[in-house]
Parts: C-alpha cells; sequence; structure tokens
C-alpha cells in the first residue's frame, strides 16, 4: 500500500504532525515469518476455474469478516487457505505452468473478495503486481524460479514505499560489495509483508542513492526470514486493519544476484506494469462497493424505517429510498462495466506493448479508478443513510465498508486520474509511465 500526499505549509496556529506516519498506539508486534507451504497449492485450470474457486472462497470468507475488522484480527488461516487455493497463482503464464487468466478475470477475483472482505481482499495485490514487473523484466532463469515458488504456494509481499519521506525518491540502497549484493533501508505501508515467504523489495543501485542523482531502481526478491530483515505489524489505520501492512527493515541484508529484477529500465518503454497495478486498485474499490451495498440491501428491508412523509408502511417502498438505491447500483455496475473495458485494453497492450497500446490501457485504467473510487465511497456512505441511525451500531460493524473504501481510495490521488484523462482527450498527452501504483 503506497499513499500519495501533498506538503502543506502550516500556519502559525496550525497543529503539529509529524512527517513520519503516526505509529500504532498498541504494541506493535513483530510477527515470525510464514512457515514454508507444506504442500504444494491447487492448480487453477483456466479463467472458469479460477472464477469458481474465488466465489467458493468468498463465501467462506464473508462470514469472519466483521470479527476479523473488529479484533484486528491477522487472518493467517484464511491467507493460507487462499494461497493453497491456487488463486495466487492465476496470472503465471501457461508456458511457466499457471493458468494466464485474462486481466478481466483477475479483476473479477479481486472484486469477488473485496466484497466478501474488503481488507483481506487488498492482501495479493502486490503480489500480483510483483508477477507483472517479473513478466516484463525478468529473464527466463528468474521466471522460472519465481513462478515456481508461487505454484508451489508461496507469497510475496511488497516494500516499496520509504519510510518518513514526502517525496518519491528512494533511499533504500543496493549495494555492491566485495562478499556481494546488499540491501539496506527502511519501507512502510507494506502491504501483505506480514504473511509473504518473499518482499519484493524497490531499491536503487548505491551510486544513484544519493540527492539530485538519476536513479536507476531494481525490484529485489528478498526472502521474509533472511537475516536482516524485521518486519513489524504497526499499521494502525482505521480501515484496511487487517492487510499486514507492516514496516520493514533492512540491516544489511545480503541478496543473490539471481533475485535482482531491473525497475526503471522497464519504464524506459512501454509496458504495462502501471495500468495492471492500478486496475486491481479499482476492482477493490468496486468489490469494496459491492460489499456494502450486499449489506445494506437486507438491512434496509428488514431494519429501516420509511420516512413519515413517504406515505408507506416500509423502507423498501420509500420512492426517495429507492431512488437512492438504483443510484448506486447504477455506479457500481458502470464502474464495473469500465473496469471490464479497461481489462481488455490491459491485456490488449499485454499482447502488443507499444506507446499508444499502452497509453489506452491507462486512459481506460483511469477512467475506473475515478468512477470506482466515488461509486465505492457512495455505496459505504448511503447504507447508513438509508438503514437509519440503528445501522451505526458497532456490534454490526458495518461502517468497516467505508472504512476501508476511504482508506484504499487513498492509495493514489483520483483527481490525477481526471487530469490524466483530460489532458489524453483534449491535447493527446498521453499518461507519464512509472511505477507508482
Amino acid at each position: 500500500m503506497t499513499h500519495a500526499s501533498t506538503p502543506v505549509r502550516p500556519s502559525a496556529d496550525a497543529p503539529h504532525f509529524p512527517s513520519a506516519p503516526v505509529r500504532a498506539s498498541r504494541q506493535p508486534d513483530r510477527p515470525a515469518p510464514a512457515p514454508t507451504p507444506q504442500r504444494r497449492a491447487d492448480l487453477i485450470l483456466d479463467d472458469a476455474h479460477a472464477l469458481e474457486v474465488a466465489n467458493a472462497f468468498a463465501s467462506d470468507l464473508a462470514p469472519g469478516a466483521r470479527q476479523r475488522d473488529h479484533e484486528r484480527r491477522l487472518p493467517w488461516h484464511e491467507v493460507d487457505r487462499f494461497s493453497q487455493s491456487g488463486l495466487w497463482g492465476i496470472t503465471i503464464p501457461k508456458a511457466y505452468g499457471g493458468a494466464e487468466v485474462s486481466t478481466d478475470t483477475l479483476t473479477k477475483v479481486v472484486s469477488v473478495i473485496a466484497a466478501a472482505d474488503g481488507s483481506f481482499g487488498h492482501i495479493p495485490q502486490n503480489h500480483y503486481y510483483s508477477l507483472e514487473v517479473l513478466r516484463v523484466g525478468g529473464t527466463h532463469e528468474q521466471k522460472t524460479f519465481f513462478y515456481d515458488r508461487v505454484l508451489r504456494g508461496e507469497r510475496l509481499g511488497n516494500a516499496l514505499a520509504e519510510v518518513g519521506q514526502r517525496d518519491f525518491k528512494r533511499r533504500t540502497e543496493l549495494r555492491r560489495e566485495a562478499r556481494g549484493w546488499f540491501v539496506q533501508g527502511a519501507k512502510f505501508y507494506c502491504t501483505g509483508a506480514v504473511y509473504a515467504h518473499w518482499i519484493p523489495t524497490l531499491a536503487v543501485a548505491q551510486e544513484d542513492a544519493q540527492e539530485g542523482a538519476a536513479q536507476r531502481a531494481y525490484l529485489v526478491f528478498i526472502p521474509r526470514n533472511a537475516p536482516g530483515v524485521t518486519v513489524t505489524d504497526d499499521w494502525d489505520g482505521f480501515g484496511q486493519r487487517v492487510t499486514g501492512s507492516g514496516s520493514v527493515q533492512f540491516e544489511h541484508v545480503r541478496v543473490e544476484p539471481e533475485w535482482i529484477v531491473p525497475f526503471t529500465a522497464s519504464f524506459e518503454r512501454a509496458t504495462t506494469i502501471g495500468p495492471f497495478a492500478q486496475i486491481i486498485h479499482a476492482a477493490l474499490d468496486a468489490g469494496i462497493g459491492h460489499g456494502a451495498l450486499q449489506a445494506a440491501l437486507p438491512f434496509i428491508r428488514e431494519h429501516a424505517r420509511p420516512w413519515i412523509d413517504s406515505g408507506v408502511q416500509r423502507a423498501a417502498d420509500d420512492p426517495l429510498l429507492l431512488e437512492q438505491i438504483g443510484n448506486v447500483a447504477l455506479r457500481l455496475h458502470a464502474a464495473d462495466a469500465l473496469i471490464a473495458r479497461a481489462a481488455r485494453a490491459v491485456d490488449a497492450a499485454q499482447r502488443a506493448p507499444d506507446d499508444d497500446s499502452v497509453a489506452a490501457a491507462s486512459i481506460a485504467v483511469a477512467q475506473a479508478k475515478a468512477l470506482s473510487t466515488s461509486a465505492s465511497l457512495l455505496a459505504g456512505t448511503k447504507l447508513f443513510e438509508l438503514g437509519g441511525t440503528s445501522a451505526t451500531s458497532v456490534a454490526l460493524g458495518l461502517d468497516r465498508f467505508w472504512r476501508n473504501a476511504r482508506t484504499h481510495t487513498l492509495h493514489d490521488p483520483v483527481r490525477w486520474k481526471y487530469h490524466a484523462v483530460g489532458n489524453y482527450v483534449l491535447n493527446g498527452v498521453r499518461p507519464p509511465r512509472h511505477g507508482a501504483i
């Protein structure tokens, strides 16, 4: 999970906010690394099989979502079941033993899991992202090695965002010494790192780490249990509470050259890494919105009261309430349609990447992301407006939908999606290529 922020000059009487994230008031844990899977993960055969398994898993996942959120109970058992189901390997190319599902199928899998538990649904996002970076920039040998590990049931987390920095300058270093390659640095918002077997980490070559240097970054796949790696479970956001988005410290961690994948080089040409990452976020948002709507409907039917001026006996017959429900449903389905359209553009760009196809995919994804953001937040808000005061009961935990949507949609500023779309439509300017996810 990476978060963009704009520095604000405080007034004289403005409250002071620390430049680094505020850490949890609770005592943070340092969980032990996940054990190596005891058996190879199930194999997903094709797109239809992936959707079947995802729907079945979501049905089992949903009943515990409220309690996990309320207790902030990390879902270790559920994560193990999810990775063993084979869903973590569905984007791996067929040539390497995977199902190579379409982007449309991937987004539907992500959305149905997020509808069941929006916080849980975020856990594999950077796993899929890292697999795409590997697909684009990795060697055949690297793909063979890491794809096989994933198909065995091993999970990838992430360590991308830098601790205590307001810019996107990367300061975690990849150092070449006489005894080999080493990584030194600190990261935060590391979604999935708590549960991971490998932590793909953005690092810059040591000579490029100083201020003003043209940085060349690499994605280094670091074993979670490597000496010098410390993962702290200190994420304390009010939403996305069980994503495992802890902090990661690397103290002179030795890595093998075979674990280092070029990153900057993958953006010096047209590739789908950016739109691929962003469309997963859009699917997550839409899924959270659908979860909120699915929770609102039975509550309104069974518990909400009609307004006195409506002239009806049931809230479900209130004409103004019906208009609002229709608006939420329409916007969520419109977001689904834009995500499906964008997924086709991403697939087309993966097959034939060039400046035009990647730009078209990026713009299509930006449109989907803009609408999925507003639709998700709308669904979470209307759940309470239409359900009434009783919907705010802590025992129900319905607030988790809005909290998850609000937290996840802060991932990157949607205002820049509108800017990219407008600049492309009006001026024909292609969106920038970069690794912000």
